[in-house]
């Protein structure tokens, strides 16, 4: 097997090749923002990629100076698009962007304590989006969802969208409306450090493998490794708890959900063999049929367009992970 360091160095190089080309600062939060006691999250991520010569990523805090100055800095929507869209005319309306996603993806959407905020990718578009549509990047209220419940808080109306690295699937499709895509991934499987009877997707025939349930983990495993046994489990915190106890022998995910769990626990994770899998394109849902897909993906266009995309890249995931490249935005709408 490989190491740690030629695994994870090969399959950030593979990400750049196979991913992405083809398809915000926030100050305190308000009143409104969700207290920390809300149901238990999900972590999805995305992909990026290194060339090969790149170290092993390592855990680095986020620069919360320069995350917090660029998010005060997205560009604020005219009014008259604002009262144009039904969608976004609702959200100026309650003076809040109600938000389902996530306080503990070290590298997406992180709740520090110490300020009491939320920063990482995910984190910084919720918070430019709030920026855009009521001027103030403070204005959001966090619901936290998982992989089952992030269709249900959107068909209820307890949340205007969700931001948690969301995979846009067919069936998703029939029930909810997507944004996007702005990031894409595939997948990869996660042991723990020093197993070498797992050498990537092909050896886990007979093998005890977790995954998310609710996500797309389940159909990538029956099509990939359909003689793997495959056990689900809630949210990404349970599935690595039982990597870690031996109740499974490896975990299948989102590529970068798993490189959050390795920068963010150095020695105790690595990947086995290659990415895998369909381009797996990350959407913000919203409520189906809404108009503001076509709000929310003008947003994003302007957003890759004027380089902040890539700004929120480099401070969320690239200056953090060693990874110098930034990878190409995805095509939206």
């Amino acid at each position: 097997m490989k190491t740690l360091k030629q695994t994870l160095a090969f399959a950030l190089a593979l990400t750049l090749l196979f991913t992405l080309a083809a398809c915000g600062g926030s100050a305190a939060p308000t009143a409104t923002q969700a207290p920390a006691s809300q149901t238990e999250t999900s972590s999805a991520a995305t992909e990026a990629a290194a060339p090969a010569e790149t170290q092993a990523p390592v855990a680095a805090a986020i620069d919360k100076a320069a995350f917090d100055a660029l998010i005060a800095s997205g560009i604020v929507a005219d009014d008259a698009d604002i009262e144009a869209n039904a969608w976004a005319a609702a959200v100026k309306k309650a003076g809040v962007l109600r938000v389902g996603g996530t306080r503990t993806s070290f590298l997406f959407s992180q709740l520090d304590e110490t300020d009491n905020s939320l920063r990482g990718f995910d984190a910084g578009l919720y918070q430019l989006l709030a920026r855009y549509i009521l001027g103030d990047e403070t204005k959001f209220e966090l619901t936290q969802v998982d992989s089952s419940t992030r269709e249900s808080v959107l068909q209820s109306g307890q949340v205007d969208a969700v931001f948690a690295t969301y995979s846009i699937t067919p069936a998703r499709q029939e029930v909810i409306s997507f944004a996007g895509p702005y990031y894409t991934s595939r997948q990869a499987v996660l042991v723990k450090a020093g197993n070498t009877a797992i050498t990537g997707v092909d050896s886990l025939a007979g093998k005890n493998v977790a995954t998310q349930s609710g996500s797309t983990g389940p159909d990538i495993l029956a099509q990939f490794a359909p003689e793997a046994v495959v056990q689900e489990f809630a949210n990404d915190i349970e599935a690595r708890t039982a990597l870690e106890q031996g109740r499974v022998d490896a975990y299948v995910t989102d590529y970068t959900l798993l490189l959050n769990a390795i920068v963010k626990n150095p020695g105790v994770y690595e990947i086995a063999g290659d990415t895998f899998g369909p381009e797996d394109n990350y959407g913000i849902g919203l409520p189906l049929n809404s108009d503001g897909v076509a709000f929310v993906n003008e947003f994003l266009k302007k957003t890759v367009d004027n380089g902040t995309w890539e700004k929120l890249w480099k401070i969320s995931l690239g200056d953090r992970t060693g990874i110098d490249t930034a990878p190409a935005a995805p095509v939206i709408g």
